[in-house]
């Protein structure tokens, strides 16, 4: 292997970044000998995002194809990628979301190489086929009919299409029902051929297995494979400003109500994130948090739940309370408001914002716990589209002040930013 070979970038808390010269894969690495095992992890810098109408899910539907066949591992011929994982004891699997795809394998330390080669040959060699399109279209079928059964998951994803007109986080992952069911074949291959290429993909590998050693395997399997011979097209499509306030009403059957309220927020890179996170905590961080206090214990919610995650996009804070039965819903929505108002008033402890901090900390600790966690967080980070917010996170909460905090609820949580959404349970 040649110096000129990989391009070095950077390195922050023990982990390297390197760039395949050749076609321009990222290679993230870092040496972890306290198990004799190694996590191998390409993220794809693809999700729904980049779809659009009459090709939602096409980045889900894509995920469950190129785990089916490929050129070196191909089931028809006996080589079945799936059976081969398994008898080396190995974890493994994919998952779709918004900014990203990514494949993983956990695998004792022998067999990191057997993973990489697995991992090159689905980029560019997955036999993306009708046949298997059709037997995995009812799959995924299912997945979305157990996901409109689920009342949570419901109201979840009719918030984010009625909080985005213009933006693809428009639709969820995967994707509407008719677009499943019907998509050709030839699109989804379009979509393969546009995307999958390691100049818009990252290799990550951490655990026991030395830097010289994954830059020589990361050569040898994937420097073969070109650079994409076009450009990796960008998701220009911005959502207008919102000018007023949406709600969006369910009725269906059932015995759980919900009152759900999202504001949009900025782009997960925005220094503003780190304080919203810290809101989050102050409002639903345990025993203690106002939520609890005032909603749970005072019986208007039986359970509360905050999504505060970061997107590669403006995402959305939202609040879930699961009714408790009989209370109305617009009580439940003035209490959340009220806390929010609260808080932007500045009526929120040093101690809240600390207490909320440590819970973060200590989240953070928990979540990366072993080479796999730490290669999902890394996964999680590339997806809002820089690595280093995973390395540079706890740094960031720690910077995290109470005017912050009272700040970004002024200027976030108002009302024309909100969407909110009511399901009612139908007896």
């Amino acid at each position: 292997m040649k110096s000129s070979d990989f391009a070095f970038v950077r390195k922050i808390r023990g982990i390297s970044e390197h760039t395949l010269t050749r076609n321009g894969l990222r290679v993230l690495h870092r040496e972890d000998t306290s198990a004799p095992v190694a996590a191998v992890m390409v993220t794809y810098h693809v999700g729904s995002r980049n779809e659009a109408v009459g090709h939602t899910g096409a980045t889900h539907m894509l995920e469950h194809l190129m785990f089916k066949r490929s050129k070196k591992f191909d089931t028809k011929k006996g080589k079945d990628a799936t059976q081969m994982l398994e008898r080396i004891g190995a974890k493994f699997n994919a998952t779709t979301y918004l900014d990203r795809t990514n494949y993983y394998e956990v695998v004792p330390k022998e067999h990191v190489e057997f993973a990489l080669k697995m991992e090159a040959d689905r980029m560019r060699n997955a036999y993306i086929t009708d046949e298997d399109r059709k037997a995995e279209m009812t799959v995924v079928r299912n997945e979305f009919e157990r996901g409109k059964n689920n009342p949570a998951e419901l109201i979840h994803e009719a918030l984010w299409a009625a909080a985005y007109i213009a933006h693809p986080y428009h639709h969820s992952t995967i994707g509407w029902r008719e677009d499943i069911e019907n998509v050709p074949i030839e699109r989804l291959k379009e979509f393969y051929d546009t995307f999958y290429w390691p100049n818009n993909a990252t290799l990550t590998i951490l655990g026991d297995i030395n830097e010289k050693s994954v830059l020589a395997l990361a050569k040898k399997y994937f420097g073969a494979i070109p650079r994409s011979p076009h450009t990796i097209p960008a998701v220009y499509t911005k959502e207008p400003p919102q000018e007023g306030p949406r709600r969006v009403d369910i009725n269906r059957p059932g015995s759980v109500s919900i009152v759900a309220v999202a504001h949009k927020t900025p782009h997960g890179l925005h220094s503003d994130f780190y304080a919203l996170h810290v809101l989050s905590r102050v409002l639903n961080g345990g025993r203690s948090s106002r939520f609890q206090r005032n909603l749970v214990d005072k019986n208007l919610a039986t359970d509360m739940w905050v999504f505060d995650e970061a997107f590669h996009d403006p995402g959305l804070f939202i609040t879930h309370a699961f009714a408790q039965p009989g209370v109305p819903l617009p009580q439940i929505e003035k209490a959340i408001l009220h806390e929010y108002a609260t808080i932007a008033q500045g009526k929120v402890s040093e101690q809240e914002v600390e207490r909320a901090k440590a819970q973060l900390e200590t989240a953070v600790a928990f979540t990366r716990d072993g080479v796999f966690a730490e290669c999902g967080a890394i996964n999680e980070a590339l997806a809002v589209g820089d690595w280093s917010f995973y390395a540079t996170y706890l740094s960031r909460i720690a910077r995290v002040k109470k005017k912050d905090v009272v700040r970004v609820a002024k200027e976030y949580l108002v009302g024309d930013r909100s969407t909110t959404g009511y399901l009612k349970a139908q007896s």
